[in-house]
């Protein structure tokens, strides 16, 4: 049984080059043991066939609005109504336009406006039509109307421009999908769970400074996890350029002291998580003006060392979290270097990865770990970052002791 063992998702596919990825969401769902059946628009008819998608959803794909079949049976309404979630992947401007404006010209309008029940939406457009002022009102018009969202990711488009526009992966909608449709029991309700994220920027001079590759991504689905579990989630991250998951508080910072702060300040909580990059050091004296380059003479900084945010709450006497996770991001000897770390900091779990350049992780949308603990040493298989912090936040959730019973 997994958690979409006996679920329908009716999934419309849309007209965009981001259709041949609904091809692997589809082998997802299969693999969740849910129940795909699926409509497409004309449009996507142009990227993938209705023959590559029927043989892996194992149904009939629908595609015509006036099937003599189908509308004996009003299929457009039962298709829309036996499902337990609709999804639009990709949601183009143009549906998304018509979802906005309650209009129905085709199948796959007709079915998204008959519904009575819940809508995932994953847009897909060129950055400018993102960004155009009518598509925000249609989206803004659509959370008005309970239709969630998830995404667009920034990136390369196909049509050779950067920016807001792309689809989210296959996961990420995975992800989405199962909270939408995860059983009512969520085991970190009433609890509290602080995370950070992303990497720390030590200022040099007021332009320039220290910091890493962190992306931050492992961290944010991290958070999405513990919300989708109930968890009253704050979440500490350093500059990325990631959207914030919805349900969770988010508090921004720079450098390594502002997060210890941050935290501190968030304290008392059930778990804490800390996967962020922090920077290890940061310049003794921050110029006040911008160094200049000086022909053959390169400027020293004395450096010194930052606080260490993982061992000042996991050894913490007061407000200490009953599960403090660490995160080790090695380049060699991944194991032996998590199991030092997970000693001398005094934490109850490291999850340990290889950051080297090979590994693809910074940056990346999958993850490798190791979950290292008193207990031993536990191998995670190569996953998308998503699976990765959904198995950590049911393991942490399996692992919280019960409260303390007040004092009568």
């Amino acid at each position: 049984m997994t958690s979409l063992s006996g679920k329908t998702v009716l999934l419309v596919i849309g007209g965009g080059i981001a259709a041949y990825k609904c091809l692997e969401l589809i082998r997802l769902l299969k693999q969740r043991e849910a129940r795909v059946r699926t409509i497409m628009t004309r449009a996507a008819e142009e990227f993938v066939t209705p023959l590559s998608v029927a043989s892996l959803t194992g149904e009939k794909v629908h595609t015509a609005l006036f099937s003599l079949t189908d509308e004996i049976e009003m299929g457009h309404i039962e298709l829309s109504r036996a499902a337990d979630l609709l999804v639009v992947a990709p949601a183009t401007a143009d549906l998304m336009a018509k979802m906005a404006h309650g209009l129905a010209d085709d199948l796959a309008s007709t079915a998204l406006l008959a519904t009575d029940k819940p809508v995932l939406i994953a847009p897909a457009m060129n950055v400018r039509m993102w960004t155009h002022a009518a598509t925000q009102r249609n989206l803004e018009t659509l959370r008005r109307d309970d239709i969630a969202v998830i995404g667009p990711n920034d990136g390369e488009m196909a049509c050779g421009e950067y920016g807001p526009g792309r689809m989210a992966e296959p996961a990420e909608i995975l992800a989405a999908i199962e909270a939408k449709l995860r059983p009512a029991a969520r085991p970190l309700a009433g609890r509290k769970v602080l995370i950070t994220a992303g990497p720390t920027r030590e200022a040099i001079d007021p332009v320039r400074y220290i910091s890493n590759h962190s992306s931050g991504k492992q961290g944010y689905a991290i958070a999405a996890a513990a919300v989708a579990l109930g968890a009253e989630t704050v979440l500490v991250s350093g500059p990325v350029s990631l959207p914030i998951p919805p349900g969770v508080q988010m508090i921004p910072v720079e450098s390594a002291a502002q997060m210890l702060a941050a935290c501190e300040s968030e304290l008392p909580c059930d778990i804490a998580i800390f996967a962020a990059a922090v920077a290890d050091w940061r310049v003794a004296q921050v110029a006040g003006e911008k160094i200049k380059k000086s022909e053959g003479r390169i400027p020293a900084l004395a450096m010194v060392e930052n606080p260490d945010i993982l061992a000042t709450v996991a050894k913490r006497r007061d407000k200490r979290p009953a599960i403090v996770v660490g995160f080790a991001a090695e380049t060699s000897d991944v194991v032996n270097q998590a199991r030092a770390k997970l000693a001398s900091k005094g934490c109850d779990l490291i999850v340990a990865n290889d950051v080297s350049t090979a590994s693809g992780v910074f940056g990346g949308d999958r993850n490798k770990v190791h979950i290292v603990s008193p207990a031993g040493v536990e191998i995670w298989p190569d996953m998308p970052k998503q699976e990765v912090a959904r198995k950590l936040m049911d393991l942490l959730a399996s692992r919280l002791p019960p409260r303390a019973k007040a004092a009568e």
